[in-house]
């Protein structure tokens, strides 16, 4: 007699909304205690944004002007090292959702009776939890050195939401990546482009003083209207039309990139 087994798989019926969010909390708190023993990558997401700020600001600060009257350089740049440090930890959920997909916990997700989206949202919220602290540490390196907010409540609270949306949407076009490619060392490379946007904007050095084609990409570039945005309302400047582009900007990388990468991670876990 022959007997014939079939692979296990995911149930048939679809858990609620309750179950699933008790899922994604249960996701978002593995993700973090995973991430909380890798403390060398934790400790490089500190400290290579406050490195950079400190190069930039000590070594190079003296040479730079910013075309702004009365506005001290680190004034100047801060809000480009503080997009530095939200992107860049984000950027390194492409590495987190690889290695999961080249592992074997998508082979144990399959046998579970969860929804399919919960996990790539659970790299999200917890690389949007880490990375907003993240950023406050870089944010208070940057005081201890000399930078002097001029911000009221509301201000820090629209910047709050500003750096929240780019890590959000960064993370986002992480998930993307990390689905696209086949191997860890291939999502790693995300990172390093995402870090060098903030270089390529009216961040470090004004754009006027860029030559005519890197001008034109660092006018046009998302990163530029953020930073912007950031410098206009820690400073009291004026903000101009920089604040209605960042919201579309992330917007529109939030609502492209999670419904391909949630559809990506379906047929790949479905396979």
């Amino acid at each position: 007699m022959t007997t014939t087994t079939t692979a296990p798989g995911r149930p048939d019926r679809a858990p609620s909304v309750a179950t699933t969010l008790a899922d994604l909390r249960r996701l978002v708190t593995r993700t973090l205690r995973h991430e909380a023993r890798t403390l060398d990558a934790l400790l490089v997401n500190i400290a290579l944004p406050i490195l950079i700020m400190i190069i930039f600001v000590y070594v190079f600060g003296g040479a730079i002007t910013t075309g702004y009257s009365g506005l001290a350089y680190i004034d100047f740049v801060v809000p480009a090292v503080l997009l530095m440090a939200g992107g860049y930890g984000a950027a390194l959920s492409a590495v987190n959702i690889a290695e999961e997909m080249t592992g074997g916990m998508i082979d144990r997700f399959r046998t579970l009776p969860i929804s399919g989206w919960t996990l790539p949202a659970s790299h999200v919220i917890a690389s949007l939890l880490r990375n907003v602290v993240t950023t406050g540490f870089a944010l208070t390196a940057a005081v201890l050195l000399g930078f002097r907010p001029d911000a009221t409540a509301t201000d820090w609270a629209l910047v709050l939401a500003l750096i929240s949306g780019y890590i959000l949407a960064v993370s986002a076009l992480a998930m993307l990546w990390g689905l696209l490619v086949t191997s860890p060392q291939a999502a790693g490379a995300f990172s390093f482009t995402v870090i060098f946007f903030p270089y390529l904007s009216d961040g470090v050095v004004p754009a006027e003083t860029m030559p005519p084609l890197l001008r034109g990409f660092a006018e046009h570039q998302p990163t530029t209207p953020m930073v912007e945005t950031l410098r206009a309302l820690l400073l009291d400047r004026p903000m101009g039309d920089a604040g209605w582009l960042s919201a579309a900007w992330l917007t529109a990388g939030v609502v492209i990139s999670m419904p391909i990468a949630a559809l990506l991670f379906r047929r790949r876990t479905t396979a």
